[in-house]
């Protein structure tokens, strides 16, 4: 192969990228037609593609995307992080249509609180979370030898499908305040809202299926829950009772 200088790093190349930046090798003049066709539209495919790609994987496959991940399969994804930022400000706007367009009997004092609650208490349970499932799985699941860092890799996959679900079930409340379809797209809502809750079960579940025996990861993925649960009412309460 014949080898020549990058352009960007003066590293020498000879492969279609260089080792060295990163950058692709073909740096040709730019056209009004290389312009639109890579730079442009070539751009907003890769992005598209490659996020469509995670949420389909981590709703889909959600323990395999987060071994996956964790064995170094990285560039086919998303970052996980970026994305959970971004699920977590399209489901705030959701929430805001919809508490903007919802009748006002479906908005009950139990609803509104619960509402309230979760609006101002948001950002902190983003961040408890995937601590808690980190912390808990880590001594559930110690056969594995994953350290703390790859649990909080496992426990963020987990509540990205849950943001996901959630925004899904925004999205079929709202469409379910049109009252021709109020009545299918709530039975849809109370589905998602159930997968929502089993989510984690079914992220543990997957990734560590080859691990353990079927009864080993039925008692593990129902403690997990059972200390979520518990650690879940002390924060709330604590928050009730310091805000």
């Amino acid at each position: 192969m014949s080898k020549k200088s990058c352009l960007n790093c003066g590293h020498s190349i000879s492969g279609e990228f260089c080792a060295h930046c990163g950058q692709k090798a073909d740096t040709a003049r730019i056209t009004i037609y290389s312009l639109i066709k890579n730079d442009i539209l070539g751009s907003i495919w890769h992005v598209e593609t490659k996020f469509l790609h995670t949420l389909k994987n981590i709703l889909f496959r959600p323990g395999t995307t987060a071994m996956d991940y964790i064995s170094g399969k990285r560039i086919r994804y998303n970052n996980f992080i970026s994305l959970l930022l971004i699920l977590f400000g399209f489901n705030v706007l959701t929430y805001h249509f919809y508490r903007k367009f919802a009748p006002p009997e479906e908005l009950t004092d139990d609803v509104l609180d619960m509402m309230n609650f979760i609006s101002k208490y948001s950002k902190t349970i983003l961040f408890v979370i995937i601590p808690m499932l980190a912390f808990n799985a880590y001594f559930l699941f110690k056969r594995i030898k994953l350290n703390i860092a790859e649990h909080f890799i496992i426990g963020t996959v987990s509540l990205l499908g849950i943001l996901i679900l959630f925004l899904l079930s925004d999205i079929v409340s709202l469409i379910g305040l049109w009252k021709p379809v109020e009545k299918i797209f709530n039975i849809i809502d109370k589905i998602l809202f159930g997968l929502s809750i089993l989510f984690p079960a079914i992220t543990y579940w997957t990734a560590f299926k080859n691990s353990y025996s079927k009864p080993g990861l039925l008692w593990r993925v129902s403690v997990l829950y059972v200390l979520m649960v518990l650690e879940g009412t002390v924060i709330s309460l604590i928050l009730y009772e310091i805000f």
